[in-house]
Order: C-alpha cells, then structure tokens, then sequence
C-alpha cells in the first residue's frame, strides 16, 4: 500500500543534527496519521507521500521547516518563589510568553538554569534552531480507521493513549501520546 492521505504509516528512524550528532535513537518507531493532520513535520509527510513499506531516505530538515528559529525573546527569568519545590534543570512548565496581548496560546517553558532565588526559563523548543538530520525507514502502511480520521491521530499501539480523556477506552502504549500532538 502507498502512503496517502488517511493511512497510518510506522517508520523507523533516527535524528541526529546537521553534522551527524545522535539527538534520538528512535527505539520505538513513529506512528502517524499521513495527510497533513500535524503528527509529524510536513517534510516528512512530503519525503515519504507516495513511498511503500521497505523505502528508505535519510533528509535533512531547516529550521523553519521544523521547530523554528531560536527566539531570545522566549528566554525568561523568574523569582524561584513563583515556582513548585522541587525544581531541577529540565522540568517544564506551561505558562504565558511576557509580551502576551491575549492573543497568543499559553506555551511550554523549559528550566534551563537554577541559580540562588532566580530560575531561568526557555520558551524555545529544545530543537529550535537546528538543521535536523532523519534516517527514515518505512516499516508499514496501513489503511487508518474512520475513528482515527475523525480524531486526527492514530489509537492504538504506538498511537495516542487516551486514558481517562473525551475520546474512550482506547489501549496504547504510554509514553507514545507526544506522536499524535502537533509539533510546530
């Protein structure tokens, strides 16, 4: 079966960086709802639109097309008091970017930095800034159900685990439910 709009395509991968340094090993294989549902960057949908199980390519990736630029501006400082105890470098926390007018989301902020009563944290995705390089490999393609298209993301293993959310009783691996959020 070709990858097309509305099939759920396993890969296999790996990400490193521009000059070839591992980020992620891909120990588990990315599973996504193909056909624009932002599960996975578009580039990816395009390299692998048309293709079957078996295909393989590695590409590279620019920053605007994956997570953007790196933004001084998202970097924040703020009073430790204003943050749950305990608190270590890489904890997240969702909260509002400093020159919001009501009009943007509320966005993840990373702790990058702890020192004495202040604490530094960055609104950038870990990744921002980055050329990233995919090893990608096509281990199946099937057709996606009717749930699945309505609820943009693929249920099941490797898929969205829903848990206790609006949507039922769906089994999945947890840990995998990042693979079926936006990522840009």
């Amino acid at each position: 079966m070709k990858i097309a709009k509305n099939t759920v395509v396993t890969v296999n991968y790996k990400l490193s960086d521009a000059q070839n340094n591992l980020i992620e090993d891909g120990s588990q294989p990315m599973v996504y709802l193909h056909g624009g549902y932002e599960n996975t960057l578009p580039k990816i949908e395009e390299e692998l639109d048309g293709k079957e199980a078996g295909y393989s390519s590695v590409i590279q990736i620019e920053p605007d097309d994956a997570f953007g630029d790196y933004d001084p501006a998202l970097v924040k400082v703020e009073a430790r008091s204003h943050l749950p105890e305990p608190l270590e470098v890489g904890m997240q926390f969702e909260g509002m970017p400093d020159n919001n007018e009501g009009e943007e989301e509320a966005m993840i902020f990373t702790v990058t930095d702890i020192a004495d009563d202040k604490v530094v944290l960055d609104g950038n995705h870990p990744l921002a800034g980055m050329a990233l390089r995919f090893e990608l490999s096509v281990a199946d393609v099937r057709p996606a159900t009717d749930e699945e298209i309505a609820h943009q993301h693929v249920h099941g293993a490797h898929g969205h685990a829903h848990g206790d959310d609006e949507h039922g009783d769906d089994e999945g691996d947890a840990g995998d439910h990042f693979r079926s959020h936006p990522v840009h």
